[in-house]
């Protein structure tokens, strides 16, 4: 299965969304700028993407515990 390459809008998009927020809310408008300069958070959403696309792509199933290790190293526990 061949994936689509994500762009940094649909990301800050999909981020605002899942903040229960309009796309051009305040809180909004800060991440995307935020991103577009940080160098940090860029190479944090790639590292994630990155997960995401191996997980996928191998079709693997971890056990509850591992992935909860994994949610927690990835700061994305409480989503």
């Amino acid at each position: 299965m061949k994936l689509k390459k994500v762009t940094c809008k649909e990301v800050t998009d999909h981020i605002c969304e899942s903040l229960g927020e309009e796309l051009n809310s305040p809180i909004c408008l800060s991440i995307k700028e935020h991103l577009s300069s940080c160098t940090d958070c860029q190479n944090y959403f790639t590292s994630i993407e990155k997960t995401i696309v191996f997980y996928k792509k191998y079709n693997l199933e971890l056990p509850k515990e591992a992935h909860d290790k994994m949610m927690d190293l990835l700061n994305l526990s409480d989503v």
